[in-house]
C-alpha cells in the first residue's frame, strides 16, 4: 500500500518568513487587523481615563498617577508601534487599492508573475520606514541612553 508523503520543506526558515503559500501580505493583513483592534482598545481606555475628570479632581489625580509607571510607559510605546505599523501599512494598502502599486496590465505569458511581485518592493519600503520610525520612537518614548 503506497503512502503519500508531503513534499519536502526545502525553504526552511526563509520559506516561513516569506509566508509560504499565503505570502507575507497575509501576515501583514492579519497584523493590520490586530493593530486596528489594539488601537480601538487604547482609544476606549483613553476615553475612560479622560472621562474620569468628571468624577472630580481626586479621581483624575489617582488615575493620572498610575499612568507614570514604567509598565504603562512601555504599553504606551506599544501603542505607538501599533499606530506606526497601522498607518504605514494603511498607506501601502491605499496605494495598491488605487492601482499605483500593481503596474499596468500586461499579456499573461508563462511563467506567470502576479501583481504581488510588483507590490513587494512597495511593501519592503513601507516596512523599512515603519521599522525606522518605531526605533526612533523607542529612543524618544523610552528614553534609551
Amino acid at each position: 500500500m503506497p503512502t503519500t508523503q508531503s513534499p519536502p520543506r526545502r525553504l526552511g526558515l526563509i520559506g516561513w518568513l516569506g509566508g509560504g503559500r499565503r505570502g507575507v501580505e497575509a501576515y501583514l493583513y492579519l497584523l493590520h487587523r490586530l493593530s486596528g483592534l489594539a488601537l480601538l482598545l487604547f482609544l476606549s481606555i483613553h476615553l475612560f481615563i479622560t472621562g474620569a475628570r468628571l468624577f472630580g479632581e481626586e479621581a483624575w489625580a489617582v488615575l493620572l498617577a498610575t499612568t507614570h509607571s514604567p509598565v504603562l510607559q512601555f504599553l504606551e510605546y506599544l501603542v505607538f508601534v501599533a499606530f506606526a505599523f497601522h498607518a504605514f501599512n494603511g498607506i501601502r494598502l491605499l496605494i495598491v487599492e488605487l492601482g499605483f502599486g500593481v503596474g499596468r496590465p500586461e499579456q499573461p505569458v508563462y511563467p506567470y508573475r502576479g501583481s504581488v511581485h510588483r507590490q513587494r518592493p512597495l511593501m519592503i519600503i513601507t516596512m523599512v520606514l515603519t521599522g525606522l520610525l518605531i526605533v526612533a520612537g523607542g529612543f524618544e518614548l523610552l528614553r534609551f541612553p
